[in-house]
């Protein structure tokens, strides 16, 4: 059984960063979960929670059976999954006996060299009466930093070998994972402030042994110990976004306000009362970046990986755990949330000659390069202003309002898709009943208006559609060629009226990009799925001379038309941004923002596109 909701292939836009347990395991950097050298950044990471494995190393009915499983499938998961980190959250034996200790070390062997990993003492580790200034023990022996000190992850320890802490890199930052002893000393803690003082713009995640505790609502609630812990140190760090302990069963979770006033998630993960002293079980976290969310999950390797048909009914039933403190997911702008320490470096403007690949015959944008004199948020941009064609191919667009539209119904913005060369656009406000708008238009002997493309080409443009998205504006025009197709000789289409070509938007917020071609009697439609409102989006129009494939954000849509498509039966009528005609008259315009337009005369790749997508 292939646990495909939470894989994320390293060649796809994904990773995991870590897992937790009581056990902490980390992914070799060497297999990078930034993959940014390529153009593109991860956008998930996933941890692995691993609690409770203690009653799988007690004394003489020890069974490291079920942990080994769970490693062998971590480490069998780790490329197409990328799992970067796996965290213990303590109490890796009974009794901390010397015997259990090293049979519990040997087991963890299974990961070593690996997948790097972090492991912190529990009360049954170690004397718990004491903290971490209690000296050796055969737990340091076994797990003190020297067992990490050739994990490329590891950051280093405090004085005493007991807190240790990880740096690893995915989804294009570097992140901070804290191990932390059952009973951190003051020494102890004003180690962890000067780790995090040391590495001030990372998000860190804290893991320790008694944190919370939980009655069977879920709803946890800080110990003793976890209160100074929130006191001491998370609280007063914004970067700790995360607190991971164990200890205490049952699972829960809280959100508690640090003094920033940013959330702090509060997780206990302990299965250990659960059949066969949880059987290895692990919680997955994986660290949604596109969706601003971390989703969780927890289950058994171990069972998962018996016959269905033979599992007894108690194997049956501890495969997975779908309880709302076990199966779960968290809504966090990880943007938002880390801006205080690590504020996001927006990319910086890239001039025109960057993105003018061969075959470019227009390109248009609305900073003070290509549109003099740009402007200021808000102010109108007046009918007769030209926005240039940067190529030199004489393709400038001149301003104009339709209808008796006013001033407001085309501003300038400094609005832009973050991906965008240049940092600004033209707000449009476009509608019906009275029909109104502003279109930027060719001259009437631009080179642009009787261009026929049968080699192919590449529109495209960046939109952002206005939240709430009000009012009625089904089937406005966001760019087309003016004219009749019936002019062009077509027959098939659904009206003889219909521009050539167009791209438009429906009732339902679907584009539409409608074509007829120059060589076929014809009009191959694409239609995406319906877009969302208040977010940019990069539009891409390919054709190879062959057939028609529509992009949105670089992902192509599925309702691509398979009819032959070669050319575009441009008729000598000018170039439109801002609406479509029908019977050569206009009638709404469009409503929204429309960013830096390109069209070239070449099929482009995606990682060519004016904002790059691999």
């Amino acid at each position: 059984m292939r646990r495909s909701a939470s894989v994320c292939s390293p060649l796809r836009r994904g990773s995991r960063l870590f897992g937790t347990s009581r056990i902490t395991a980390s992914h070799d950097p060497s297999f990078t979960m930034d993959d940014s050298s390529e153009g593109v950044w991860c956008r998930r990471i996933a941890a692995y929670a691993l609690r409770g494995p203690q009653y799988l190393f007690d004394a003489d009915s020890s069974d490291p059976a079920p942990l080994r499983e769970t490693f062998r499938y971590l480490l069998s998961e780790r490329g197409e999954s990328n799992i970067a980190f796996m965290t213990h959250l303590g109490d890796v034996t009974e009794h901390g006996t010397r015997e259990e200790i090293e049979l519990a070390a040997d087991t963890f062997r299974t990961l070593h060299g690996k997948m790097p990993y972090s492991v912190l003492a529990g009360n049954h580790d170690i004397n718990g009466s004491m903290d971490d200034q209690r000296g050796d023990s055969a737990y340091l022996q076994a797990f003190g930093p020297k067992r990490y000190s050739s994990m490329p992850t590891f950051g280093g320890a405090s004085p005493d070998g007991y807190n240790s802490y990880h740096v690893l890199r995915a989804a294009g930052r570097e992140w901070l994972i804290l191990a932390l002893d059952w009973r951190v000393s003051d020494a102890g803690l004003r180690w962890a402030q000067g780790v995090l003082d040391k590495h001030p713009s990372m998000p860190a995640v804290l893991t320790t042994h008694d944190l919370a505790w939980s009655d069977d609502d879920g709803q946890a609630q800080l110990s003793d110990n976890g209160k100074r812990l929130w006191d001491g140190l998370v609280r007063g760090n914004d970067q700790i976004f995360l607190a991971l302990g164990g200890h205490y069963w049952p699972p829960g979770r809280t959100i508690l306000t640090n003094d920033a006033g940013h959330d702090v998630h509060v997780q206990i993960t302990n299965y250990q009362d659960r059949y066969y002293g949880g059987a290895g079980m692990i919680r997955l976290y994986v660290f949604d970046l596109a969706r601003g969310v971390i989703d969780v999950e927890t289950f058994s390797p171990w069972f998962l990986a018996r016959d269905s048909a033979k599992r007894t009914p108690l194997e049956a039933e501890t495969i997975e755990l779908t309880g709302p403190v076990d199966r779960f997911s968290l809504d966090i702008d990880f943007t938002e949330r880390f801006a205080g320490f690590a504020p996001a470096t927006p990319p910086a403007p890239r001039p025109a000659s960057a993105v003018m690949p061969r075959g470019t015959v227009a390109y248009w944008r609305f900073d003070s390069s290509g549109l003099p004199d740009g402007g200021q948020a808000g102010k109108p941009v007046t009918d007769g202003r030209v926005a240039r064609d940067l190529t030199g191919n004489g393709n400038d667009l001149t301003v104009r309002r339709l209808h008796a539209s006013g001033a407001d119904a085309l501003t300038w913005s400094s609005e832009h898709h973050l991906g965008q060369p240049a940092h600004a656009s033209l707000r449009f406000d476009g509608g019906k009943a009275p029909d109104r708008g502003a279109v930027l238009t060719t001259s009437a002997g631009a080179p642009l208006n009787s261009a026929t493309f049968t080699s192919g080409y590449t529109i495209e443009t960046f939109i952002k559609l206005p939240e709430p998205f009000a009012g009625d504006h089904a089937w406005m025009g966001i760019l087309s060629w003016e004219g009749r197709n019936g002019d062009a000789g077509k027959t098939t289409g659904w009206s003889l009226d219909e521009p050539t070509c167009s791209l438009n938007l429906s009732p339902e917020r679907f584009l539409q990009f409608v074509v007829y071609p120059q060589r076929q009697d014809a009009d191959p439609t694409s239609w995406s799925h319906a877009v969302l409102v208040g977010r940019w989006m990069h539009i891409a129009v390919v054709n190879d001379a062959r057939r028609t494939v529509m992009y949105v954000d670089g992902s192509k849509i599925a309702r691509n038309p398979a009819q032959k498509s070669t050319g575009i039966a441009t008729l000598g009528k000018p170039f439109v941004l801002g609406a479509t005609q029908f019977d050569e008259r206009f009638g709404q315009g469009f409503y929204g923002w429309i960013g830096d337009t390109r069209i070239v005369s070449r099929a482009l790749a995606p990682k060519d596109f004016l904002t790059p997508f691999a």
